[in-house]
């Protein structure tokens, strides 16, 4: 009896010292996974921007041109939905006494390592008459996007992007705006609306505050350059990309106009 007795203790102890042993473990384990998780979700903090000298800060500026006969642009039929109104054309190619429009402007080269602070104001993309304003975008990796509908029809904004996150999402009359943005450097990304094929638009994610969308005049200004060699590159959704390299001393303003043939020759 004694000997059965003695038994069932020392099996209940080695039992209670197993149930110890496994929730020392499991304290350890999660603890361990706590601190991993913590670590993990700890934001690296932003690198600091590199310092510009506002006393020797230089401005880039020029025309775009359009080389050849202009196309005409074509009329859009939006009959589809009633709440669509208005005229509307196609903003592909947009020319105006040989000047062209919607040609998005950047730093393409030379501004090496430098980092700059992502503006705390966000860019606007508004969807009225059925349509995107602006056709197209500029805004820096990180900066926020605010899309809004002021039609009184529901629109769905879809960016179709290669190197960064696609997203579809749809936004009804009178919805708060939409906030997103883009994480990684990517010109002409293309943006569509479910609902109405014809809208059509193109945000270009940039790593610095160093960009310019042609306006209908054909021209663009870039601001607060530091003295460099840099390339600019000149970018349109149908005629393709033309770059130029150019040199700013302090202080500097330099004119750098370009030109882009029909075709995209």
């Amino acid at each position: 009896m004694n000997k059965r007795l003695n038994f069932r203790i020392a099996a209940g102890l080695l039992a209670l010292f197993s149930l110890f042993l496994l929730a020392a473990c499991n304290k350890k384990e999660n603890t361990e996974q706590s601190s991993n998780t913590m670590a993990q979700n700890a934001a690296a903090p932003a690198p600091a921007a590199t310092p510009i000298d506002p006393a020797t800060v230089a401005t880039v500026s020029g025309t775009v041109k359009f080389d050849g006969m202009a196309p005409k642009p074509s009329k859009i039929d939006m009959s589809q939905d009633p709440a669509c109104k208005g005229a509307n054309e196609a903003e592909n190619v947009v020319v105006s006494g040989g000047d062209l429009a919607n040609v998005f402007v950047y730093v393409k080269d030379g501004l090496g390592s430098r980092t700059f602070d992502v503006p705390k104001d966000a860019v606007v993309l508004d969807q009225s008459g059925c349509k995107y304003h602006p056709h197209v975008l500029g805004v820096m990796a990180g900066q926020t996007v605010q899309i809004k509908n002021d039609d009184q029809t529901t629109h769905n904004i879809h960016p179709t992007p290669k190197d960064n996150r696609e997203w579809n999402e749809s936004q009804p009359p009178s919805s708060p705006a939409i906030e997103k943005n883009f994480a990684r450097e990517e010109v002409m990304l293309p943006v569509k609306c479910n609902q109405h094929p014809w809208m059509k638009m193109y945000i270009s994610v940039v790593k610095s505050p160093f960009y310019a969308v042609t306006d209908k005049s054909g021209k663009y200004e870039i601001k607060g350059l530091p003295p460099g060699d840099y390339t600019i590159a000149f970018v349109h959704e149908k005629l393709g990309e033309q770059d130029q390299k150019v040199t700013v001393a302090a202080k500097d303003s330099k004119t750098v106009d370009q030109s882009f043939k029909a075709g995209g020759e």
